[in-house]
């Protein structure tokens, strides 16, 4: 009677052992990394046209418009300069108004081109494309590749009296593949201000 006990506890370990390694042999594939949907809202515009602005344009109606107060720690040159808010999406928009006359327009482009390339010490790519407008206004927009802490720039200006300049930020640790698709949404946005922008 134990050798009965005994084979058929051996037998049950053999069993266990065999099943072990045919499941160590089986082919794992592990998930690929994800990120959290988001539900786009459909793009929907209001006009920006404040009384003694030198400029108007067309903004989301999920975005909010705030004057910016400072200007890394300094007060702005000019009460012009505000901020275009997505809170939906923790961004922000920084756009900056210079008048030509006071301010060379060369230097203003190669301010531009300056900031932008500040990020290229974590960007992958700069690709800058030269806009005219319908209502032809002219200027660049930058597309900045990698993990920038912005992706998305440009500087619009009639070249004799009005430069403005935006870029967009997000309040997070930059990551090319979690906002990608938000940059891609936001551009649409930059564009149809950009499109719609006029001087006064």
């Amino acid at each position: 009677m134990p050798d009965k006990k005994q084979f058929s506890l051996k037998t049950i370990c053999y069993f266990l052992i065999i099943c072990a390694c045919f499941a160590c042999n089986s082919h794992y594939t592990p998930k690929p990394t994800g990120y959290f949907r988001i539900d786009f809202p459909k793009h929907q515009y209001q006009i920006f046209d404040k009384p003694g602005y030198p400029y108007s344009f067309e903004y989301p109606l999920y975005a909010q418009i705030i004057q910016d107060t400072s200007f890394f720690e300094d007060k702005p040159e000019n009460p012009y300069w505000i901020n275009i808010d997505f809170p939906r999406f923790n961004a922000r928009i920084y756009v900056s108004y210079k008048e030509i006359g006071p301010n060379k327009f060369d230097k203003l482009k190669d301010d531009a081109y300056k900031m932008t390339f500040k990020h290229s010490y974590k960007a992958s790519s700069i690709e800058d494309s030269l806009m005219i407008t319908p209502l032809g206004v002219t200027g660049v927009f930058f597309n900045v590749g990698g993990n920038a802490a912005t992706a998305k720039q440009f500087f619009v200006s009639d070249s004799t009296r009005h430069f403005l300049r935006g870029a967009l930020y997000f309040d997070t640790t930059p990551n090319s593949d979690s906002l990608g698709i938000v940059n891609d949404f936001l551009q649409a946005d930059m564009m149809h201000l950009i499109n719609t922008l006029r001087w006064k």
